[in-house]
């Protein structure tokens, strides 16, 4: 049994993606309706999830775009003001990311309560965001020096839009990672959010990774979520709830519930009346 039992309730768990629309600061932010109507979307898409009958739901700020890697205040301060707002409608498990700032993820996840935390936490890359580079040593002090030990930490060795600056082997990364990290989770993306991750790169992490958890974390669909959850622990999807299965759109009820109905079958999970 791996930590998502316990955690979020169940193996090969969906962990749902509650995308937020920019943010003050962000480029795309619409001064006009503010932040009351940020709010009012995501708790439109939040209940979608919840009522779809996802295990778990990550708040992240993906229309933050183009994406900082130095996350500012305002950003964690709005999204910690979200998550506050939806705190006494929020019945399942949740985690938070803003993208791309590991060390205010974490302030988040204290902030607000959740008990995961999906980041980029090692590596140095080439990237659309320029030369990303991370210090996972002065990461994990900070968790501990704020009291998150207990926060779950999903790496994520595959980042979207970006690559390593030295080619290595997949094996050779998930091997490093784990001996030197202790991740809790691994996250194996496709390019881009909704690009389908590639099953003999999720195979190979998985044959490597011994006994961490490894998630599928892009482009899972009613297609592909039976054949990547039997090599996965677990996934991150976003993208396939949205209605027309389009990124930009708001999540689909009737997506959702279709997508999770197949997961529990997959798992075999009782069917209450």
């Amino acid at each position: 049994m791996t930590w998502l039992k316990e955690v979020i309730g169940t193996e090969k768990a969906i962990i749902a993606m509650c995308h937020l629309l920019p943010l003050p600061g962000d480029p795309l932010y619409d001064h006009e309706k503010g932040m009351d109507y940020v709010i009012e979307m995501a708790r439109k898409d939040f209940l979608a999830l919840q009522e779809g009958g996802v295990d778990a739901v990550m708040f992240s700020n993906e229309f933050s775009l183009p994406y900082l890697t130095d996350v500012k205040t305002e950003t964690v301060a709005a999204m910690a003001r979200i998550i506050g707002e939806l705190m006494p409608l929020i019945q399942i498990p949740f985690g938070v990311n803003v993208l791309w700032d590991a060390k205010k993820s974490l302030d988040l996840a204290m902030a607000t309560g959740a008990k995961f935390v999906r980041e980029i936490f090692t590596g140095a890359y080439a990237s659309d965001f320029g030369i990303w580079n991370t210090n996972v040593g002065e990461t994990i002090r900070h968790q501990h020096r704020i009291g998150a030990k207990d926060v779950k930490l999903l790496f994520n060795i595959v980042p979207e839009a970006a690559k390593y600056l030295a080619d290595r082997e997949i094996e050779s990364i998930v091997k490093s990672t784990v001996f030197n990290n202790r991740p809790d989770a691994l996250c194996v993306s496709g390019l881009t959010a909704g690009a389908e991750t590639d099953d003999q790169i999720l195979i190979r992490v998985k044959k490597t990774a011994n006994n961490t958890v490894v998630l599928a974390n892009t482009g899972i669909r009613m297609e592909n979520v039976e054949r990547q959850l039997a090599i996965a622990d677990g996934a991150v999807v976003g993208t396939t709830f949205k209605y027309e299965g389009v990124f930009e759109n708001h999540v689909d009820v009737n997506r959702v519930k279709a997508l999770m109905d197949k997961v529990k079958a997959f798992r075999g999970d009782a069917i209450t009346v």
